[in-house]
């Protein structure tokens, strides 16, 4: 059963296609389309992972993550956070994905927050605690937004797998898959969930990447009407809090006063009504009240 279920996941994950006609040296019509068939399989040799095996590859991704952090049971608190992230996800550059945004809170007093490929984001308790007001938590979550925006998760898998995965479903040749080829593709797909997973959970994105990420999400914030210096706002709360000796969000990104630093005048210019602000707050604040 787990045998069918694997090989499922993999050819919902990976992209078929159907078979091209054989050479036939007597016909320059036939030779022209297998000419074609070439330049096609050549060009799907380097594709980049679609929008659809990105949904896979992410949902697996969560689920590495769900057996290390247990989900939490606070029903209107999770409600809450997806309010705010698909409220700042419709305002990002992709506001929509092949399967949505989703958003999830992780009953763990770590400060820390993990987007899956493909738009499941995962947020903890702990950094719920961390933001003073809607503002901040929108922050935090427009962050998350940008880099799957910018597909950073795919990114953290090695090309080498994506090229050895290809290599072995990109044949235009009509055959049955070997039980060896449905294991390199076992061993592709696991291998890819483990790039993903060290590089959310373990390694941290680069330098650059949450640069980026900082940056886009400034802009996010401006257009969904949330206030974007609520992100510096909140950057500044976890530079005084220093680097834990254990895991968290301080621990896997660069240090917090380059990222201050970073977005130092690149706030958007954006009039933000306060009544809008203090009724988010208000509004944050009964939330907390009511997860504690």
């Amino acid at each position: 059963m787990t045998k069918r279920i694997t090989v499922f996941v993999l050819l919902m994950f990976f992209a078929f296609h159907p078979a091209s006609h054989a050479i036939d040296l007597g016909g320059i019509a036939k030779h022209l389309d297998t000419l074609k068939s070439v330049v096609g399989a050549t060009a799907k040799a380097t594709r980049p992972i679609s929008d659809e095996e990105e949904y896979y590859l992410g949902r697996a991704v969560a689920a590495r993550i769900l057996g290390n952090y247990p989900l939490s049971n606070d029903k209107d608190l999770m409600k809450y956070v997806n309010l705010i992230g698909k409220a700042v996800s419709l305002s990002s550059d992709k506001p929509f994905t092949y399967g949505g945004y989703h958003f999830a809170v992780l009953e763990t007093d770590e400060i820390n927050a993990f987007a899956c490929p493909g738009g499941i984001i995962f947020v903890t308790e702990g950094m719920v605690d961390t933001a003073t007001n809607e503002e901040e938590l929108a922050a935090v979550l427009a962050h998350e937004i940008a880099h799957i925006n910018k597909r950073d998760g795919i990114a953290a898998i090695k090309s080498s797998r994506w090229t050895e995965a290809l290599a072995v479903i990109g044949t235009e040749a009509v055959r049955q898959y070997s039980s060896s080829d449905v294991a390199r593709l076992v061993t592709i797909f696991e291998g890819s969930i483990d790039d993903v997973f060290k590089t959310l959970v373990v390694n941290g994105y680069s330098r650059s990447q949450e640069f980026a990420a900082d940056e886009s999400a400034l802009q996010y914030l401006a257009r969904s009407g949330y206030n974007p210096e609520s992100l510096d706002a909140f950057l500044k709360r976890l530079a005084g809090r220093g680097r834990p000796s254990g895991g968290g969000i301080t621990a896997t990104h660069p240090e917090t006063a380059d990222r201050i630093d970073n977005i130092t005048g690149k706030l958007p210019s954006v009039s933000i009504d306060p009544q809008s602000i203090q009724a988010r707050t208000a509004r944050f604040m009964e939330v907390r009240e009511q997860t504690r």
